[in-house]
């Protein structure tokens, strides 16, 4: 192998001493800046500073290091123009073959609430980007390495004879890729500031998300489709998956399983919950798993048919049993016991999805619109105090019915509806134009699934503009309501509420999910 040269500058050192190591012992020659050149030396390897390359001292405290042409010039040649290599050689500038650079921690640093931005300008690269960009361009001469997790088959590459064309254009595409998620996190941090204080919402605001999958088509099998994640995507939120099991998830699947994952997320108790076509159809919480399933599917036994099942517990084979009782498209839950999988094993189309469980929220959520982006902060649940508006008090029974009947709203498509008893749904309705409309199709619902409402509780995700929803659902056997509150016919809904005797609550917030 002709001797080659590697210049190595890099924040993260996770295994770069050992890749120095491989490379040295390859016969590469190192070239690195200060911190890093003495992590090397100190371990035996022999480098060369970059300010001994160039002749030029790092100056303004490590701000200027590796802007000289000897380093540009050895990056930027073309090894197939003979007008360059006679440049090269007139300058006295040798090629740099392999570049290893990655760059000041910008994203962590402005993480930290506290973040001044003094902290923040200084960890602004331009030195890294600028080397990282030159030896993206000139892929075909130049191995550039951004990422700690290509090192293996860059070095394996080597010991066989060179790293391939097609491995060098990938590379660069992951380079560039790069610098634009990290320029767009600096113009994100600086467009948020006014007067030095941060905004929550940026004048201009630049997002990157990478591929994790083409999907077989989208909504409609006329549609093409993919699946991205965010490049810091939150804990436990659906695209940190692995899928054990089945066939390759939809678009449609994705949709669902998110909007299950993020409802049964909300739960502290064993909880199942089962969505079709982006709306809870069932929700249960119980002392285990198996029973919340067991509820969950008696709310809307039709409506689960296909749909997707969400549990805030470890699957076990009990319960992966009893799951095989009906036909289900996906099941997302934080683990998968060993004999849930041999239950589960029998469907071999049915996609086993694994997410760790986390209760942290996303700090926002968006939405395409025609020619444009609405982005808003994310209706993670608060702890509200409620306010009793009625003669009747709710029993310590019915508040907790009435909270859990909350949280499930939150998750059901305007106008939402949903009656609940024991912590289970009864009857949901979603989506209808009218308020009082979704109040009888919940009520529909129960009927149609022989569930008793006598007794039950009902959240209505937003206020009750006139008194005839609250008549058709305490006619239909509620006996609580929780709502927002706020309409100016309030006076008349609670009126409504104390001449059958049933407790109401306001919560002052209300929860539309628009889609």
């Amino acid at each position: 192998m002709t001797s080659l040269t590697a210049l190595i500058s890099v924040s993260d050192k996770t295994g770069v001493l050992e890749f120095a190591r491989d490379l040295h012992a390859l016969g590469v020659k190192l070239l690195s800046t200060g911190g890093i050149a003495k992590l090397l030396a100190d371990a035996g390897l022999p480098v060369t500073e970059v300010a001994d390359h160039t002749g030029f001292p790092e100056m303004l405290d490590g701000r200027v290091k590796t802007l000289h042409p000897k380093i540009h010039g050895g990056l930027l040649a073309r090894r197939d123009d003979p007008a360059h290599s006679a440049a090269l050689k007139k300058a006295g500038i040798a090629p740099i073959d392999l570049l290893v650079v990655n760059l000041y921690p910008f994203q962590a640093t402005v993480a930290d609430p506290d973040c001044r931005l003094d902290d923040a300008i200084e960890n602004i690269d331009i030195g890294g980007p600028a080397m990282l960009r030159a030896a993206a361009k000139n892929y075909s001469g130049v191995v550039v390495l951004v990422d700690p997790a290509d090192y293996p088959r860059i070095l394996d590459q080597l010991k066989k004879g060179g790293v391939s064309e097609t491995t060098r254009f990938e590379l660069a595409r992951k380079v560039f890729a790069h610098t634009a998620a990290y320029d767009g996190a600096v113009a994100n941090y600086l467009s948020s500031l006014s007067d030095k204080k941060r905004r929550e919402y940026p004048d201009v605001l630049t997002l990157q998300f990478t591929k994790l999958q083409d999907l077989r088509y989208g909504e409609n099998p006329h549609q093409s489709a993919a699946f991205y994640r965010d490049e810091r995507p939150v804990p436990g939120s659906l695209a940190t998956y692995r899928q054990l099991q089945g066939k390759e998830l939809s678009y449609n699947n994705i949709a669902d399983a998110d909007a299950a994952w993020e409802c049964v997320k909300r739960f502290t108790r064993p909880a199942c919950v089962i969505v079709k076509h982006a709306n809870p159809c069932g929700v249960a919480i119980a002392g285990t798993i198996a029973e919340a399933y067991e509820k969950a599917f008696k709310t809307d036994p039709t409506s689960a048919f296909g749909g997707i099942l969400a549990f805030n517990r470890a699957l076990d084979g009990g319960t992966a049993a009893a799951c095989l009782k009906q036909f289900a498209e996906v099941i997302v839950a934080p683990r998968f016991e060993p004999d849930a999988l041999a239950a589960l094993a029998k469907k071999d189309n049915l996609r086993l999805i694994e997410v760790p469980l986390s209760h942290e929220a996303q700090k926002h959520d968006s939405k395409r619109v025609g020619g444009g982006l609405l982005v808003q902060s994310t209706d993670a649940s608060k702890d509200q105090t409620l306010k009793v508006v009625t003669k009747q008090q709710p029993s310590d029974a019915q508040l907790a019915d009435l909270r859990f009947a909350w949280t499930v709203a939150q998750f059901v498509k305007s106008n939402a509806i949903v009656f609940c008893r024991d912590g289970m749904t009864l009857g949901i309705g979603a989506g209808q134009m009218s308020r009082v409309d979704s109040s009888r199709l919940a009520a529909m619902k129960a009927q149609a699934a022989d569930l008793s409402l006598a007794g039950s509780v009902v959240a209505s995700d937003a206020f009750f503009p006139f008194r005839d929803g609250i008549d058709v659902v305490l006619e239909a056997g509620a006996s609580a309501v929780i709502q927002p509150g706020g309409s100016v016919r309030d006076a008349e809904v609670i009126a409504a509420a104390d001449e059958r005797g049933a407790a109401m609550v306001f919560t002052g917030v209300r929860h539309f999910r628009h889609g």
